[in-house]
C-alpha cells in the first residue's frame, strides 16, 4: 500500500494535517497540506503546508526560523487526515507560544485561559 493511493483530499485538494510534537506527544499545530506540500515536507524533511488565506506552498519557519523537522507520519483510518510526529525548533505558534493549542477551557464551559507563557517575542520576529 503506497502512501499516495490511500490519501483522500477535499474538492479543494486539501487535507488535514496535525502536528505532534515528538519529544512531548503534545498537539502542537494543526494545519492544511496539499499534495505538493507532503511530497516536500516528505522528500526534505521538513514541514510544508498549504496556506488556505494566502493560497500558497509555505516552508513552516521560512521567515521566523522556526523549522520543524519531520520525525514520522501516519494517516487515519479514512485517509482525510496526516498527523506528523516534528522536532519543534523554538516555537510553533505565531503569538510566541510553543503550541498553538495554548489555551483550555475552564470548568464553567466558557472561560479559555492561557495555559503556557510565551517562548518567544512575536513583535521582534515577524
Amino acid at each position: 500500500m503506497k502512501l499516495r493511493d490511500e490519501l483522500k483530499f477535499d474538492d479543494k485538494g486539501l487535507l488535514t494535517a496535525i502536528v505532534v510534537d515528538d519529544e512531548s506527544g503534545d498537539v502542537i499545530m494543526c494545519a492544511f497540506m496539499n499534495r505538493t506540500a507532503i511530497e516536500k515536507t516528505i522528500a526534505t524533511g521538513q514541514m510544508h503546508y498549504y496556506s488556505r488565506s494566502r493560497g500558497k506552498l509555505w516552508l513552516k519557519g521560512e521567515s521566523s526560523g522556526h523549522t520543524q523537522d519531520l520525525r514520522s507520519v501516519a494517516i487515519d483510518c479514512d485517509g482525510d487526515a496526516i498527523v506528523f510526529r516534528v522536532k519543534q525548533h523554538v516555537a510553533a505558534c505565531h503569538t510566541g507560544h510553543f503550541s498553538c493549542f495554548h489555551r483550555a477551557l475552564e470548568d464553567d464551559g466558557e472561560t479559555l485561559r492561557v495555559t503556557s507563557e510565551p517562548v518567544f517575542d512575536p513583535k521582534a520576529v515577524y
